[in-house]
């Protein structure tokens, strides 16, 4: 079983063997409350806002994870994580988050701090007031004005180059 540590930099650190919720999915906690995909959806705060589409996972503000993250659907990052991520699918790295990782994604947005390369097979998008130090490569990029890039971009398909993966996690067959 794979063991994943969450620390909260302001109140200690918790940490998880298993899923923490009776669906068996992980489930945020935030201020002492468990927090599911509904009240993700009806909170206000800035963590849980985002594009229109639903999120599957939350690494909220205050909370560091170091390892390989690989996930179907759309996964929002405010707080801090190194290593490696990979989907076909959408990346969002909120505004006061930091990544150090080389990044694999369908599509990457961008509001945050990365340190690292993006490959992105559909678009990166960098928001103000987004730091980007790494080389960048996709077939679209949107830089807004107020972004800091420092790096080398390259325009190209990417589209049969990502490698597809399933968020379980087993062994793979092509």
């Amino acid at each position: 079983m794979m063991r994943l540590v969450f620390r909260d930099t302001k109140k200690g650190h918790k940490e998880t063997d298993g899923p923490s919720g009776p669906d068996g999915e992980f489930h945020e906690r935030r201020e002492g409350k468990v927090m599911d995909k509904q009240d993700k959806q009806k909170d206000p705060s800035p963590e849980a806002a985002g594009p229109a589409q639903e999120l599957n996972a939350l690494l909220g503000r205050g909370s560091e994870f170091d390892g390989k993250l690989a996930f179907e659907g759309t996964v929002r990052i405010d707080g801090t994580f190194s290593g490696e991520i990979t989907t076909n699918d959408t990346l969002i790295v909120g505004e006061g988050a930091k990544v150090t990782a080389e990044i694999s994604c369908g599509t990457v947005v961008v509001h945050g701090e990365i340190t690292g390369n993006i490959r992105a097979a559909q678009a990166v998008e960098l928001h103000k007031p987004a730091r980007v130090q790494g080389d960048i490569t996709s077939p679209s990029l949107m830089v807004e004005r107020g972004v800091v890039f420092e790096g080398r971009s390259k325009m190209e398909d990417l589209g049969t180059n990502v490698i597809p993966i399933r968020a379980g996690g087993g062994a793979q067959t092509h």
